[in-house]
């Protein structure tokens, strides 16, 4: 009885033993399952890019890499937010904050100087001559014609250097600058003095005397406005025409990929060179693409993955102590080794990759030239019809897009520049080049040539700050040798200024009888 009972107790025990072992090959099997599925999830790089991608679907918007085969798959994305934000990630947008908010607070301020100080300008005469007529009206000398005359003439200066302030100074901001620009700051600095002294003086020798002689105010009020329209013309020299003349050769390499562009440039400080240097990338540059500098990359990588070190004398204090610089040394042997073979691998890598867009190139020509062959039917059947039932440009292009979707897209990807392009820009400009009647190459010329960067889209190439780097005060003027970085998120441009050489030419005469000659021909030759 007692060993029936033991022996049932065991069972009870052994089986609830096996039922907690099952349970515990489950909860594992679960666990790595779970495992499986968040590192395959956790292997996802989900950056919220500032555009949408080419033709790609809102599930996948955030990611880097476009899926290769839109259309025909589709991806969820299940456990990672796209809003998840880091300790990094907060700091950066503190400082984006910040520095925007000072950029503003600095760009209100200088204006309201401006605004002070311009009314200031304009005001001071026109008070020079209110003010006897409220102070002591019946004390002052009738105004004669002469003196009448001067009020036009006032009147019309004003006029002049109100127009010519405007055209000179209040222009929209092109760029903040990080310092202040010197020619303008001592230009307002000597506005400001010498509407001070002409207060003082009129202050003490008119207010103070109560001076009757109304023609002289009139005229020392003249005196004030041709002198600031000699200050504006001074303004003119200093701002606009000093800089005319190329002074110094600008040579521009962006630092990822090497492309380099030659300016000529005057009299500049280093921050204004660098304000035109990057009017002029925009427009001159192709548009950066990281996505063609990761061959290198992964090539090398690759090289370094088919090797493998191992070690023979089996583990010991003396071999793990030395195992670093053994693999180290092992590693430098074997690449070197292979360095000869790297570049039949380059070549024919190349070669291939040549291949390939040449032949999605020819299938998108192929299939753009069709697509646009059936606008032209369409367009033929649409004069048929009723004027309600005419379709659009847009609608033409949206009609006509998936035929050369495919190819457009694969031609892209192959050519790495499908984040340059979205689905939405594609189809605005298909529908640009149906309106203007435009041809099939017109419509290709901005897939198959990369054009600068102001061809793209903003959210793309616009950079919201550039960092000036300079060991040089950024307000001192360009010299020879001169190097200074414009570096942003991705890459930086590179700026070496060369002194453009004094020319020295010398003129020589050439007696215009020196070169003449005469052809003297013999009756008799010989046989």
């Amino acid at each position: 009885m007692d060993t029936e009972s033991t022996y049932s107790g065991y069972s009870y025990y052994s089986g609830r033993s096996r039922g907690s072992h099952r349970h515990g090959e489950r909860s594992r099997d679960r666990h790595k399952s779970r495992s499986k599925d968040s590192r395959s999830e956790k292997s996802v790089t989900i950056n919220t890019p500032p555009a949408e991608p080419l033709l790609g679907d809102s599930a996948i918007r955030g990611e880097q890499v476009q899926d290769d085969n839109w259309g025909e798959t589709t991806t969820a994305i299940t456990g990672t937010s796209e809003h998840s934000l880091s300790q990094e990630d907060i700091v950066r947008i503190t400082k984006d904050l910040e520095d925007s908010v000072g950029l503003d607070c600095r760009r209100y301020f200088t204006l309201t100087l401006a605004v002070i100080l311009g009314l200031l300008v304009f005001l001071t005469p026109l008070a020079f001559l209110v003010l006897p007529h409220l102070l002591w009206p019946e004390r002052l000398r009738t105004c004669g014609t002469a003196c009448e005359g001067l009020f036009i003439s006032v009147a019309f200066k004003l006029l002049i250097l109100l127009l010519a302030v405007w055209a000179l100074f209040f222009k929209p901001p092109r760029a903040g600058l990080p310092r202040v620009f010197v020619f303008r700051a001592l230009l307002a600095v000597l506005v400001v003095l010498f509407v001070v002294s002409y207060w003082l003086f009129y202050g003490v020798r008119i207010l103070d005397s109560q001076d009757e002689d109304y023609q002289g105010i009139v005229q020392y009020a003249v005196s004030l406005v041709d002198a600031l329209l000699f200050i504006h013309y001074l303004a003119i020299v200093l701002l606009e025409l000093r800089q005319l003349q190329p002074c110094f050769s600008l040579c521009v390499t962006r630092s990822t990929d090497g492309e380099t562009r030659h300016y000529n440039l005057g009299q500049l400080s280093i921050q204004r060179a660098a304000l035109a240097i990057l009017e002029h990338y925009y427009c001159d540059f192709s548009v950066h693409n990281p996505a063609l500098l990761s061959a290198s990359k992964s090539r090398a990588a690759k090289h370094l993955a088919g090797l493998k070190v191992y070690n023979l004398d089996g583990p010991g204090n003396n071999a793990a102590a030395g195992l670093a610089h053994s693999q180290s040394r092992a590693m430098i042997a074997a690449a070197a080794r292979r360095r000869d073979s790297s570049h039949n691998e380059l070549y024919y890598e190349e070669a291939e990759h040549e291949r390939r867009v040449r032949k999605r190139r020819a299938r998108l020509v192929v299939a753009v030239e069709e697509a646009f062959t059936h606008i032209k039917r369409m367009q033929e059947e649409d004069q048929k019809k009723a004027p309600g039932d005419v379709m659009d440009p847009r609608e033409a292009a949206q009609a006509i897009f998936p035929s050369m979707a495919r190819a457009l897209q694969k031609y892209l990807r192959t050519t790495k520049q499908q984040h340059c392009h979205s689905m939405e820009s594609i189809q605005q400009h298909l529908a640009f080049c149906i309106t203007n009647n435009m041809t099939p190459k017109a419509f290709l010329e901005s897939y198959l040539t990369p054009g600068p960067t102001l061809q793209y889209s903003r959210d793309h190439w616009l950079a919201r700050q550039w960092t000036l780097i300079s060991e040089a005060s950024v307000t001192s003027g360009l010299k020879d040798g001169t190097v200074f970085l414009l570096k942003c998120v991705d890459f930086s441009l590179v700026v070496t200024s060369k002194k453009i050489p004094y020319i020295q030419m010398s003129e020589e005469y050439i007696d215009p009888k020196s070169h003449k000659f005469v052809l003297r021909l013999q009756s008799e030759t010989s046989v």
